[in-house]
């Protein structure tokens, strides 16, 4: 299993620069998990794709639902308040993508992710797709 974030979920479902990795990444473990804060990010990269004329409208509303079928419900995971305040606070990161770390040190588990912020910030559980698959 491993935790993953919004625009590892968004290169799994769209065409883009880093879908080759995510597809690896859920080859080698198809067990995703990620907070629920997920799904509102993900709404957000789709309306982007559409208003930029990269996905027509009426494949936004099949590819989320693609989506869901990737972080099933079960492993959709809240985390605490305090927890991801505290992680923002040291961090200097946002606590959208602090959310995602919360998770990931609950389960013991890497968070897969592109966000270079987050990987500075948390280097011992932020992990590049292509370091998780040892490239």
């Amino acid at each position: 299993m491993v935790v993953v974030d919004a625009n590892i979920i968004a290169a799994l479902v769209l065409e883009q620069e880093h879908s080759d990795e995510a597809r690896q990444v859920w080859e080698m473990d198809p067990d995703w998990c990620a907070p629920p804060l997920w799904a509102s990010e993900l709404r957000s990269i789709l309306a982007k794709y559409v208003k930029a004329g990269l996905l027509p409208a009426r494949h936004a509303g099949p590819t989320m639902a693609v989506a869901r079928r990737v972080v099933l419900p079960e492993r959709t995971l809240e985390s605490g308040d305090d927890e991801v305040l505290a992680l923002a606070a040291k961090s200097g990161c946002s606590t959208y993508d602090c959310e995602y770390i919360a998770v990931a040190q609950e389960l013991r588990l890497p968070l897969v992710t592109l966000n270079k912020q987050v990987l500075k910030a948390f280097p011992d559980i932020a992990v590049r797709p292509k370091d998780l698959l040892g490239s």
